[in-house]
């Protein structure tokens, strides 16, 4: 048993809850609370962590396999290169060498 915001987590012999302790009016409005549906990401590429972009390998239109770099990423002093997870066309550019981009900013996106 472990406390988490509003409830407790708890597990015993590999099996998990969560369990939520709330006033009656409390239960009432997280009952109205719409969920949050996930985001499509797989026709961008995201930068992963606030950097710099030191390189773009690939321009609009050209075919990338999988595993082929696309672009370089520079955080603190580490060049990271990112690279294609699937075959895929570029259709825009949306970063240009030398911008400074923050967590989940989008560099390029895929057709």
């Amino acid at each position: 048993v472990r406390p988490i915001l509003n409830g407790f987590a708890l597990g015993h012999a590999g099996a998990y809850a969560n369990a939520h302790v709330y006033t009656a009016r409390e239960a009432q409005l997280a009952a109205l609370m719409p969920e949050k549906a996930a985001t499509d990401t797989g026709k961008f590429l995201l930068c992963p962590m606030p950097g710099l972009v030191k390189a773009l390998f690939v321009g609009v239109g050209q075919e990338v396999k999988a595993g082929e770099p696309l672009a370089m990423v520079e955080a603190m002093k580490m060049e990271n290169v990112l690279r294609a997870e699937k075959d895929v066309t570029i259709a825009k550019i949306l970063a240009k060498e030398g911008d400074s981009l923050a967590v989940d900013a989008v560099i390029m996106e895929f057709a």
